[in-house]
């Protein structure tokens, strides 16, 4: 489904990522794990169009969308929940996910696909009148995950949903992701809570400063005295 290939990304002069490769299959979880700075972001903001790579390619369903703008990438069907949520806090809960369906013209299926949304996380339905800053943390997460399924996705891209909640919340948004994968939609998703990130990935990538070091199926990872040292907390 998606194939990236030896791309190089830079920040001014400063190079955030280093040839990296991956690939994501239909149907699937895949996670990239790492410390913060090692460019996890900064390869879901490529995938999106956000930044552009100097080098390498990326292939979507067969297509390459190296370089290509952001609109043109939701159109295709890749959507991106970036890091921190970024809700448009002074628009109600309702605007935010209308919002998500701008590049759509079917309104009767946008209806539908709001009213499925509030089932998906029914805290929503509770809250669509309230404006989207008074919410918390979680709640703020919720939206921004769906108003991005509002574009109709074929590939999620979810970056670091479980930041700055609590617990409890950080399960219930993992549950979710599960949810939404089951239902069809194929999942990049990068994440610091890598004992969270392996316990739901078909398979996962370590970046380290700019480069993929590692990857494998989860269970591997989860098995490798290494990885379990560096991001597990094992000894």
């Amino acid at each position: 489904m998606l194939k990236v290939d030896q791309i190089d990304v830079f920040y001014g002069n400063i190079q955030a990522l280093k040839g990296v490769s991956l690939e994501v299959n239909e149907g699937e979880i895949v996670t990239l794990i790492g410390a913060n700075g090692a460019g996890k972001s900064t390869l879901l903001k490529t995938l999106s169009g956000l930044l552009k790579p100097k080098n390498g390619t990326i292939q979507y369903l067969g297509d390459s969308i190296s370089g290509k703008a952001a609109q043109g990438i939701v159109k295709a069907g890749i959507s991106h929940v970036p890091e921190g949520r970024r809700v448009f806090a002074n628009m109600t809960v309702e605007e935010n996910l209308e919002l998500g369906a701008f590049l759509r013209k079917d309104s009767k299926e946008i209806h539908k696909d709001i009213q499925k949304v509030y089932e998906t996380f029914p805290r929503l339905l509770e809250r669509r009148k309230q404006l989207s800053g008074t919410l918390s943390g979680g709640e703020q997460q919720m939206l921004a995950m769906g108003r991005a399924i509002m574009a109709r996705p074929k590939l999620l891209l979810l970056d670091e949903p479980s930041m700055g909640l609590a617990p409890l919340m950080v399960k219930t948004i993992f549950q979710i992701i599960e949810d939404i994968n089951r239902e069809g939609t194929t999942i990049l998703l990068v994440e610091q809570n890598a004992h969270m990130a392996l316990s739901i990935a078909n398979r996962a990538y370590v970046i380290e400063t700019g480069r993929v070091i590692v990857s494998g199926t989860s269970a591997e990872l989860q098995a490798s005295e290494e990885i379990k040292k560096a991001y597990l907390g094992g000894h």
